[in-house]
Formats: structure tokens, sequence, C-alpha cells
């Protein structure tokens, strides 16, 4: 082939119409993402940009919405513990899964209902 994949850019998820402001308390106010400017060619669309480190998570809204309960990103964390602790803290329900062999993983949800699996590999 002469062509190469070279890494996944972004990660799009859905959200309900006019529900950017809820997108920028979770993503940015609680797991700490910074907002990105959109292009202004894009801005008429709604949702909103997110990045930490070099993840990317984009909210585009849509109607009718309809959350991501199976399909979801999978976001490595460094000291997992640590920020299921944070989360205990702040009264963010997650689930436990223990069927990842050599993972310790959660899942939690935005607050559109998309699923959101956050994962710290044993060394």
């Amino acid at each position: 082939m002469s062509f190469t994949f070279k890494k996944i850019d972004h990660v799009q998820l859905a959200a309900p119409k006019e529900s950017e402001e809820l997108a920028r308390q979770f993503y940015s106010d609680i797991l700490g993402f910074k907002e990105i400017e959109k292009p202004e060619t894009l801005r008429k669309r709604g949702g909103a940009w997110f990045s930490i480190g070099e993840i990317q998570l984009h909210i585009g809204t849509e109607e009718p919405f309809v959350p991501a309960r199976k399909a979801h990103p999978a976001l490595e964390v460094e000291n997992l513990e640590a920020f299921k602790q944070y989360l205990s803290g702040r009264e963010i329900e997650y689930i436990i899964d223990h069927n990842l062999p050599g993972a310790n993983r959660i899942y939690l949800h935005d607050p559109f209902g998309n699923r959101i699996e956050l994962l710290e590999w044993e060394s």
C-alpha cells in the first residue's frame, strides 16, 4: 500500500442540541479537558471540542439524539485508583470491569448517556 494510518485524530460523541454548557461542565470542569476552539465554518453546527494531552474529543449535537451505550472511546489513565477516588468525591458513578486481562478498567457515562471506558494497564 502507498498510504499509512498514523493515529486517531479525534473521537466524536453525540449529544442533544443545545447541550454545550452541560458538555463543558462534564468534560472541562469534571474530567479536566480543555475546550478548544472549533473552526469558524463548523461553529454553526453546535457542539464543542475538547482536548487533554494528545486526546481530542468532539461533542457533536444531533436530533434525534441516541447515546452510544456500547460503542465508546477508551482512554488510558495513569493512576486509575486515584481517578476513581476523584470521581467518587464528585458523586460520579462508574462501573468496575474485570473482564479484560491485564487491565484495571472502569466505565462511566457522560451526562448524555454516552459510555466512556477508562483503563490502566498493569505492568
